[in-house]
Order: structure tokens, then C-alpha cells, then sequence
């Protein structure tokens, strides 16, 4: 059984909104480096049983991948409390894909907030 949940622009807010920790592999069934690394990221989700392991088809959901700016795939990403706080293509070999999950767990996410809101007021100052 699967321990993935597919990712559809139907679903896609709800799963963000509603888990605190949600990764996604941005994928297609085409892709030779996105097929090598879905064993690995599979073993990352049974592992970590309290995540939300996501997975969006790029060709079956081009709005999503579009919404995110994703140019090459495999794309991990990484939302935490609805910010993304992790963005990286390429598949990544299993240590560094526990790493980056390790990391992500440890980040204060008030700070994160406090960083990301210091930035969207810098960068509505330089609009304007």
C-alpha cells in the first residue's frame, strides 16, 4: 500500500491547510530520474508515518506545477504551517532526503514567518 497521497489542484489547498507538515515530489511518469527516486521517497513516507508524503503528476496537474514555478523534475518541496520552506529539483539519495526532513522538523516556524514577513515588506518597498 501506498503511504503517498496524489495531489490534484482538487485537493492540493485542503492537504496543505489541514496538515502542518506536507512534502511534495513533483513528478511525471516519463521522467527516469523521477521513477528512481519514488522508491525512495515511498521508504521516506513509511518512515515517517506523522508527515504528509504528496505527489503531484505534472502532466496530469500542469496548473499546479505551474503555480509553483516548477521547471524540472523531479521537484521536492517542503510546506510547513502553509509556507513553503523547502524547494529543490533533483532526486535526492535517501540520506539526504531524511536529512532535509530532519532539518525541516527542526525549524522554529516563528521565525520562519518573522523572515518571510521581513521580505514581503522589503519587497513592498522596492515596488513601490
Amino acid at each position: 500500500m501506498s503511504s503517498t497521497v496524489e495531489l490534484t489542484k482538487e485537493n492540493f489547498d485542503q492537504t496543505v491547510t489541514d496538515n502542518e507538515f506536507v512534502l511534495i515530489d513533483f513528478w511525471a511518469a516519463w521522467c527516469g530520474p523521477c521513477r528512481q527516486f519514488a522508491p525512495v521517497y515511498e521508504k521516506a513516507a513509511q518512515e515517517n508515518p506523522d508527515l504528509v508524503f504528496g505527489k503531484v503528476d505534472t502532466e496530469a496537474q500542469p496548473e499546479l506545477a505551474a503555480a509553483f514555478g516548477i521547471q524540472s523534475i523531479p521537484t521536492l518541496m517542503i510546506v510547513r504551517d502553509q509556507v513553503a520552506v523547502f524547494a529543490q529539483p533533483g532526486a535526492l539519495p535517501e540520506a539526504a532526503l531524511t536529512d532535509v526532513i530532519g532539518q525541516a522538523r527542526k525549524l522554529d516556524m516563528d521565525e520562519v514567518r518573522k523572515a518571510v514577513a521581513a521580505q514581503q515588506a522589503q519587497a513592498e518597498q522596492n515596488g513601490q
